[in-house]
């Protein structure tokens, strides 16, 4: 099994800047991709960034040029730094991964429990 451990949300002015982190742990043989998603009340969740193991990423159109994900692949940790933060950021945002477990092999994709991020003066 694989866990997702994510930290950084809370409440932050507009303008403001937050750093989300998520780390991975278990038995995990490999991960290929690690990204953001979040869900605002009353909306579908949506892919805010996204980062695969060769580095290569691709962002929401709503947060370009504002959002920044970046991972460490020897610690299986995932960031989002996220500048000039709006209202309509305001979402729960949740951490993935999916790749390969050890010993079995087998693919798994994960999420983490979620973070709030309140953008509110």
């Amino acid at each position: 099994q694989v866990q997702l451990v994510e930290s950084g949300g809370g409440l932050v002015q507009p303008g403001g800047s937050l750093r989300l982190s998520c780390a991975a742990s278990g038995s995990i043989s490999s991960i290929n991709a690690m990204g953001w998603y979040r869900q605002a009340p009353g909306k579908q969740r949506e892919l805010v960034a996204r980062i695969t193991s060769g580095g290569s990423t691709n962002y929401a159109d709503s947060v370009k040029g504002r959002f920044t994900i970046s991972r460490d692949n020897a610690k299986n940790t995932v960031h989002l730094e996220m500048n000039s933060l709006k209202p309509e950021d305001t979402a729960v945002y949740s951490c993935n991964a999916d790749g390969w477990l050890t010993p079995s092999r087998r693919a798994f994709n994960s999420w983490g429990q979620g973070t709030q991020v309140t953008v509110s003066s």
